[in-house]
């Protein structure tokens, strides 16, 4: 879809901080994170929304969330993660491309759904800890 931020990430026209790919799957850092090592996973065939999608593409997010989350943990040094999904507008989804977050989590940090600052600089140095750990 011309118009989709996430489309456009996945095909390479728009810049992303890249965790990790396969040929169902495009994980990237959020630059709006809740988390130092916020992910998003989105598929790359489009969809607007987890029904819209197959099956099939449903069972590929969920394999990527099953590799990642332990690799993010381990990478990062997190002791857990939360993992989220807002399907649909009135559900909170501001870009309509079915997306999961992956949201490390630290001990001794509160867990707040706040975004937190981080630089450019930041996000490619926790993207490469995450890539390295794959």
């Amino acid at each position: 879809m011309s118009d989709c931020l996430f489309c456009k990430i996945v095909s390479g026209e728009a810049p992303s901080h890249l965790v990790y790919e396969n040929e169902h799957v495009f994980a990237f850092l959020n630059i709006s994170p809740y988390s130092v090592g916020h992910t998003l996973i989105v598929p790359k065939v489009h969809a607007e929304n987890l029904a819209a999608g197959s099956v099939d593409e449903a069972r590929e997010l969920m394999a990527a969330v099953h590799l990642l989350g332990v690799k993010l943990m381990s990478a990062l040094g997190a002791t857990g993660y939360n993992l989220g999904m807002n399907n649909g507008e009135i559900a909170g989804q501001v870009i309509m491309h079915t997306h999961l977050h992956l949201m490390p989590r630290y001990a001794g940090e509160k867990r707040t759904f706040t975004k937190i600052d981080v630089t450019p600089e930041e996000l490619a140095a926790t993207a490469e800890k995450i890539r390295a750990s794959l």
